[in-house]
């Protein structure tokens, strides 16, 4: 029996993996633009951390954790979600109090899912978090900078923002209450999953998919109904910033997420372009969850990307960068010899440029058609003809392919006309 990759968990192969590299690396740059500072955050953690932060009536929580004892009993847990253990992280080492914190990480993330296009166990994201704002021009913010990052991908005319505010624990509360004495009524007529909700996680029941389930929903108590009067003035200024920076939005009262500790702000960037899996970009306040987690009172607000499903966007528009720009290849043994040097020689004196040495034997035909493949702008030749002279063979790939035969001496500059 062959062994395979662990349903869920997906090999990346060169291309995507390029992709995955492409997305952080334009992702960096517009964070530093915004003076983010990237941190690294465990894969494991403490499973109370998860339980505390995210909710144990969450779908997380009682569903999709991978959780299992260590060798000395403690229970652990591959990390879900990235929020809980930057809290965790800011708090250990005293980041939050007093101070001003901008963010960022990325690596993958655990859940035991049904596998899908773009939705798998083990995913790869990007998130940012920001402690110690509570007004809602960071919540602007955040927003201005998600937009540069897709404009920077060229999704921009791809990616909608959806928005809406959850008010404060209280807000949330009384919706919650008002919600249940609603849909009691109609308990009989719930799909499965709500019926569950009901009792567990109410405001879940909003972001069921189930018709039945949201035709329900549009006589019940609305939301922004319980919203208090401070949270409506943030959401309010929040939404006139955006106006004025022309970001374009759509107020979605049916987002609610699915973790326990969001306030106030919440939104979603999603897109039409992937089916069922149409959020790419989702996060909002946790104005209570440092204090939560065993701080002192902080506001926060932060969100997650997934690279996977940004990276199935660009398949069809992205150019992964040649394998190498320049290709030796050669013919025997002191040709090999001579071939590997060269290449150290061309690295030292142009950093940057990619040089493949075609090792072990193959013929010129072979070799040279290796040279094309690799998408590289010029082959060099070394053969028996080469090592007599002294000198080495030039091919031009790209354009008019020119042929030369240059000096061993003057090949260092030779390539660097050729390639400045």
């Amino acid at each position: 029996m062959k062994i395979q990759a662990i349903r869920g968990m997906q090999d990346l192969l060169p291309r995507q993996q390029a992709m995955f590299v492409h997305i952080a690396d334009t992702v960096r740059e517009v964070f530093a633009s915004y003076g983010y500072e990237q941190v690294g955050l465990p894969v494991l953690e403490s499973t109370g951390l998860f339980k505390r932060a995210v909710g144990e009536a969450t779908d997380i929580v009682e569903k999709e954790m991978y959780t299992f004892e260590d060798r000395n009993g403690e229970s652990l847990t591959l990390r879900p979600e990235g929020t809980a253990g930057c809290v965790r992280m800011a708090l250990q080492h005293g980041l939050t109090y007093n101070q001003i914190q901008r963010l960022w990480y990325m690596g993958p993330m655990f859940r035991h899912e049904r596998p899908q296009k773009g939705r798998y166990r083990q995913f790869e994201q990007i998130g940012a978090e920001c402690f110690g704002m509570a007004g809602p021009d960071i919540d602007a913010e955040l927003l201005f900078m998600t937009a540069r990052i897709w404009q920077a991908l060229g999704l921009q005319d791809d990616i909608s923002l959806e928005l809406n505010t959850l008010g404060n624990s209280a807000s949330r509360q009384a919706f919650r209450d008002a919600l249940v004495a609603y849909l009691q009524a109609y308990k009989d007529d719930l799909d499965e999953d709500s019926r569950r909700r009901l009792v567990s996680n109410p405001l879940r029941i909003l972001d069921s998919k189930v018709e039945q389930t949201q035709a329900l929903l549009v006589a019940g108590p609305v939301f922004q109904d319980y919203i208090d009067a401070e949270s409506m003035d943030h959401f309010a200024q929040l939404r006139r910033l955006l106006d004025d920076q022309k970001v374009a939005y759509r107020v979605n009262p049916g987002i609610v997420r699915g973790l326990d500790y969001y306030n106030k702000t919440v939104f979603e960037w999603v897109t039409t372009s992937l089916g069922a899996q149409g959020t790419v970009c989702a996060g909002g306040r946790y104005d209570g969850l440092v204090e939560q987690i065993g701080g002192k009172p902080t506001p926060g607000i932060g969100f997650a990307m997934g690279l996977d499903r940004l990276s199935l966007m660009l398949e069809e528009r992205f150019e992964a960068r040649p394998a190498a720009d320049i290709y030796i290849a050669s013919m025997g043994d002191v040709a090999r010899h001579q071939a590997l040097l060269l290449a150290e020689r061309i690295r030292d004196a142009l950093p940057g440029v990619r040089v493949m040495v075609h090792c072990s034997e193959g013929k010129f035909k072979a070799q040279l058609k290796k040279a094309d493949a690799s998408l590289a702008r010029v082959a060099l030749v070394i053969g028996d003809e080469e090592v007599a002279s002294d000198a080495i063979g030039v091919k031009q790939l790209r354009g008019d392919g020119q042929q030369a035969s240059v000096r061993a001496n003057d090949i260092i500059e030779h390539l660097q006309t050729l390639f400045s």
